[in-house]
């Protein structure tokens, strides 16, 4: 028993001066459990990649690498979203409040698994719903809850305790932080991909939109935001429309100096 004891004791101790060592202060559970998703995540059971390959801050084990995964996160993202637009507005999710929290609450959501207690909850029917995220779900990610990089810089080993990530990141954060650009031109974008707009001198100047369709019907939805003290509006319109928009700062065309471009998710960097 003794010698059970001082044995703890001793790996106790070595974990403490590993933390120090490493120059980062994780309690050594958080270690253990991240790392064994984050090898998951990377194809290993072995050793875990803290590594960034495009220094976007996005740890690699957290890109969605499988094809499959990236074509079952698109379609469940931009379902979810397309589909506050047409369901009344006292029963949209209370924390959609504006543009980026339609982004998070999608994102969010279709990263988590579908099951019955998600569909009872949701609210949403789905005729044919489409295959799972295979790689990992929502909230037991390689990160908890804290899916969006907040934080500047490339990814360290240090960010998983640092506070680098969290559980919310405004319309701003969300394009400097967790998506990258992908073109100028809108017809570039695919289903789920991001338009990302700043408007000059308004209150609230970064602006988002997310593209659900693409080609001879593409479309996009957004959420108008609160607009002095009155309830923004979800809106679908189609892309026709965008690009003939009576105010020409919110055309998506690549001549707007208020239209920053069309931006993909960090987790599907590096895919096509």
């Amino acid at each position: 028993m003794l010698g059970a004891v001082a044995g703890l004791a001793i790996l106790l101790l070595l974990a403490r001066l590993t933390g120090f060592a490493g120059r980062h202060f994780l309690h050594p559970g958080r270690i253990t459990h991240v790392a064994a998703m984050a090898a998951n995540a990377a194809g290993s059971r072995t050793s875990p990649a803290w590594t960034d390959r495009f220094g976007d801050g996005t740890p690699d084990f957290l890109r969605l690498s499988d094809p499959a995964d990236q074509a079952a996160f698109r379609r469940w993202f931009t379902l979810i979203a397309e589909y506050q637009t047409i369901r009344p507005r006292a029963e949209v999710p209370a924390e959609i409040t504006d543009c980026a929290s339609l982004l998070r609450y999608s994102y969010r959501e279709a990263l988590k698994r579908h099951d019955e207690s998600w569909f009872a909850t949701s609210g949403m029917e789905v005729a044919a719903p489409p295959g799972e995220v295979r790689a990992w779900s929502y909230p037991r990610t390689p990160l908890g809850a804290a899916l969006f990089r907040v934080l500047p810089g490339a990814f360290e080993a240090k960010d998983l305790d640092n506070g680098a990530f969290a559980q919310f990141a405004d319309a701003k954060t969300l394009v400097e932080r967790n998506a990258y650009l992908v073109s100028r031109d809108v017809h570039q974008a695919l289903p789920g991909d991001l338009l990302f707009y700043r408007q000059f001198g308004q209150s609230s100047p970064w602006h988002s939109m997310i593209v659900v369709r693409a080609g001879a019907d593409a479309a996009v939805v957004y959420d108008t935001g609160e607009d002095h003290g009155k309830t923004g509006e979800l809106r679908r319109v189609a892309l026709a429309e965008l690009l003939d928009h009576p105010q020409p700062q919110w055309r998506p065309l690549p001549g707007n100096p208020n239209f920053l471009g069309v931006y993909r998710w960090n987790i599907l960097r590096g895919t096509p």
